[in-house]
């Protein structure tokens, strides 16, 4: 087997083996060939990021709220430091993951996709990981990170207008840009009003579907269902359902 089937190949046992960071290093290197990627290429490598991303997210949300009661509970110094610290060395790790997808998207991906499916996935992706930089920074580098993420979200949406209202990739584009307006921007009225449009125009094609797609799509539009209801309800408390 060639250099990409072998890569493509070691990123699967990765995957297997849950070694996500070996699964992302072996996915960077087709990604580096600058050909554009097939569609199980594209989703493997999605799959690696948003898993070696996805424990870090989860772990500095975790230290953030143990720091947030130990501040209220006036712990003494010397813990809330330690607390900080730890806080700090998981965002160095985010922002070195956020930066690193980033660049591949920007030098290689974005570059070389050729079809409206490939170029809005992309957008979204690289929306998702500015996205996810402006959830843990503050002062400018927040403003930046959120600037870089309407811009890329926008820029998809302009794309995906050639897409149908069916499709899972423009519809998981508008689930994560309305949780951006909602969660990054505050803008509680854009984001209801960007998902309850994404998920009318869709309902009204189910019927079109094929099976599969059927399944995909639909498990999109709960999301989206459920994003509508705890937005409109206030609940700002639970987590925000994503792609």
């Amino acid at each position: 087997m060639d250099s990409r089937e072998e890569n493509v190949y070691m990123a699967k046992l990765a995957e297997q083996a849950e070694r996500y960071q070996e699964m992302v290093e072996s996915m960077k290197k087709v990604a580096e060939l600058g050909t554009e990627l097939t569609v199980d290429e594209r989703n493997l490598l999605s799959v690696a990021y948003k898993n070696v991303i996805g424990a870090r997210r989860a772990a500095w949300r975790i230290i953030s709220s143990i720091e947030a009661k130990e501040v209220e509970r006036n712990e003494n110094e010397s813990k809330i430091t330690k607390v900080k610290q730890y806080r700090e060395k998981i965002e160095s790790e985010l922002t070195n993951i956020c930066n690193d997808v980033l660049s591949v998207l920007d030098s290689h991906l974005i570059p070389a996709a050729a079809s409206s499916e490939s170029k809005v996935f992309y957008l979204k992706m690289k929306g998702d990981y500015l996205r996810y930089m402006a959830e843990f920074s503050t002062g400018d580098v927040r403003k930046d990170a959120g600037n870089k993420a309407l811009a890329a979200y926008k820029a998809a949406i302009e794309v995906a207008q050639n897409m149908l209202p069916t499709n899972p990739i423009r519809l998981g584009l508008v689930l994560n840009f309305s949780v951006f307006y909602y969660e990054i921007l505050n803008s509680q009225d854009e984001a209801c009003t960007l998902a309850k449009q994404a998920f009318d125009d869709a309902i009204s094609g189910l019927d079109k579907l094929t099976d599969d797609s059927y399944k995909e799509t639909t498990l999109i539009l709960q999301l989206i269902r459920e994003n509508l209801s705890l937005w409109t309800s206030n609940k700002g408390d639970d987590e925000d359902g994503e792609n």
